[in-house]
């Protein structure tokens, strides 16, 4: 077997495990570790601009992710859209949403390197998670302009990573529909499984809010 295509039959079930074991020993050893309390007396000016402006993108980003990984090409063409006009509400919604969420990280990111006591509250593992979480936005969005056609070739993802991703689901992986796929969707998907884990001990998320038992860096 392929071996990429080896690594797409176990990765996503590698990563299911790690966040229900990772779940489960956070609640049965740590679950009071789980309280927070807001960062909105340090500074909110900047909280009030890049919170909702990171929470309404990644709503519409994870919304348009469910649509087009789930929904089928076929029950799409049924409804009567094209799949010219399919990408090109993907494109023009997707690119809005990416731009959107990564807008609102950045001003929050910007918040916790200026703002004093923010930043004492960030921990060495709060600044991995964001920077993997900003790669993985920016990843989304070239796979946005590759996959329409606006660097490249156009490529129709609902060939290859979707059907991928229902195989997932229903229990018979098939790992060859994602190792066929360009390069940029699966380093994107790939960022996206290493985006967060419940392991993770204090610290703040990335909107503001700090976890109770953090140690400052």
């Amino acid at each position: 077997m392929n071996p990429a295509a080896l690594f797409w039959d176990i990765a996503p079930y590698v990563t299911i495990a790690v966040l229900v074991v990772g779940t489960w020993w956070r609640y049965r050893y740590d679950k009071f570790g789980w309280t927070t309390r807001s960062s909105q007396l340090y500074e909110s000016r900047l909280l009030r601009i890049g919170s909702p402006l990171f929470h309404f993108g990644i709503l519409v980003v994870i919304i348009g992710h469910v649509i087009g990984l789930l929904i089928p090409e076929s029950w799409t063409s049924a409804l009567g859209l094209s799949e010219q006009g399919y990408h090109l509400q993907a494109v023009a919604l997707g690119s809005i949403a990416g731009i959107a969420t990564l807008g609102g990280a950045a001003i929050l990111v910007y918040r916790r390197r200026t703002k004093g006591p923010v930043f004492i509250a960030t921990t060495r593992n709060d600044k991995l998670m964001y920077a993997v979480l900003i790669l993985a936005i920016i990843a989304g969005l070239a796979t946005t302009l590759i996959g329409s056609g606006a660097v490249g070739d156009a490529y129709n993802y609902r060939d290859s990573v979707s059907v991928w991703f229902r195989s997932i689901l229903i229990l018979q992986p098939d790992g060859e529909a994602m190792a066929q796929a360009p390069a940029s969707y699966q380093i994107h998907a790939m960022y996206v499984q290493q985006s967060g884990h419940p392991g993770r001990k204090g610290g703040s998320d990335v909107t503001g809010r700090q976890v109770q038992g953090s140690q400052p860096v």
